[in-house]
């Protein structure tokens, strides 16, 4: 037995100035909520993953214990900060780390609005830290914590967020990355209802053009990030079939179940949502009614590893597949790698992004001919090149 209690909580923040041939990427316009008011169409909906052309910077927590053992987690979002700062790591000094359980339902029942927002996510930033804590004390992955691996290589797909549509560029990037060893990508669209017939034409066009160059030897799925309607989403849907997409992914915001069982009944595509949904009874109704063919939950949003390893449980009975969302690759190759394959098969990957967000990290994960090398390293095994750190700031800290 491990007889250790949380010490200091801290928030570290790592920077650098972006070399001056590394100019910023631009964001090409990107479907979105907002796209139903014409003047808000402009820009990607990707604002955390795009880099500052000043400044490259990235958030780590840190939980240190009585033992001298810290466990670290991140690159996180800014929205993590403030229920951080103002309170949430202050309670966790003098609990026990190793009672995950335990410390995840104190803070779930301390605040009246932790089952959603960014009191969720800055808990599941918590909840991380602590599982890459406890992997370090018992000196193991934390895929090996979750019940271990069968599969020395994690299958990725590749996100294509950040690809514009102009001429070619569709064809062009959907053959390399079949030829880089990707065997399933997604794509992203580029207007929704407040773009009228001509954006209509536009979303059809990128599935003719994104099949047509792979042929049926890559999985294509598409992204409307919750911002069409019922009739959109029927008219798309009907058009598209024949491509045999493999899933369409969030028509409709987190909350619309009435949409997604009406759109999931007059068509044969595949659902797919998740990352908008928070915790176990937000799945809940979804695998009830069978609207959904895969859940893509979020362990950087949903409440960490200990709920979306229980969503996991929740989906499985009901023959669903979980491919965690993106956002962040630790938290989500961890869990892949402890479920079968039958149920997680493989992970997201943001290839455009992904190696910039973890830029500060020694040997972060990589994709590799379309995989994911299994980590070895204690916990998540992050660890921070110093070398490429030219600012070091404390954002708060608790002792």
């Amino acid at each position: 037995m491990i007889d250790t209690r949380i010490s200091s909580v801290r928030m570290r923040e790592v920077s650098a100035v972006p070399a001056a041939d590394s100019p910023p990427r631009a964001a090409p316009p990107q479907s979105r909520p907002l796209s139903v008011y014409p003047a808000f169409h402009t820009g990607s909906a990707g604002q955390v993953l795009l880099s500052d052309p000043h400044r490259r910077t990235a958030r780590y927590l840190e939980i240190a214990t009585t033992t001298g053992v810290t466990g670290r987690y991140g690159p996180l979002d800014h929205d993590v900060v403030a229920p951080l700062a103002d309170g949430m790591a202050g309670e966790l000094l003098g609990l026990n780390p190793m009672a995950n359980g335990y410390v995840w339902d104190v803070l779930q029942r301390t605040n009246r609005h932790a089952r959603h927002g960014t009191r969720k996510i800055a808990m599941s930033a918590v909840d991380n830290a602590l599982w890459d804590l406890r992997g370090r004390l018992m000196g193991v992955p934390v895929w090996q914590l979750l019940g271990g691996a069968g599969r020395t290589r994690i299958p990725a797909y590749a996100s294509t967020h950040g690809t514009f549509h102009s001429e070619g560029e569709v064809e062009r990037t959907a053959a390399e990355l079949l030829d880089q060893g990707y065997t399933a990508q997604k794509w992203f669209f580029g207007d929704g209802p407040g773009q009228g017939p001509e954006g209509m034409e536009h979303n059809i066009a990128l599935v003719e053009r994104a099949r047509a160059a792979v042929g049926f030897r890559s999985a294509l799925m598409f992204d409307a990030f919750m911002s069409w309607d019922l009739p959109y989403a029927r008219a798309w849907c009907a058009r598209v079939e024949r491509f045999r997409p493999d899933w369409l992914e969030e028509p409709f915001p987190a909350a619309a179940v009435p949409s997604f069982a009406q759109l999931s009944s007059s068509t044969t595509i595949p659902l797919a949502a998740g990352e908008h949904l928070y915790d176990r009874y937000d799945l809940l109704p979804f695998l009830q009614q069978g609207l959904l063919s895969v859940v893509q939950v979020d362990p950087e949003w949903c409440g960490g590893v200990t709920e979306a390893v229980r969503m996991c449980a929740m989906a499985e009975p009901f023959g669903v597949q979980v491919l965690p969302h993106g956002h962040g690759i630790h938290a989500a190759l961890h869990i892949v790698a402890s479920q079968s394959p039958q149920l997680c098969p493989s992970v997201e990957y943001l290839y455009r992004f992904t190696p910039e967000k973890h830029y500060f990290e020694v040997e972060a994960p990589a994709a590799k001919g379309g995989a994911i090398p299994l980590p070895t390293r204690p916990g998540f095994g992050i660890e921070i090149d110093e070398d490429r750190v030219e600012m070091d700031e404390e954002v708060f800290a608790f002792s």
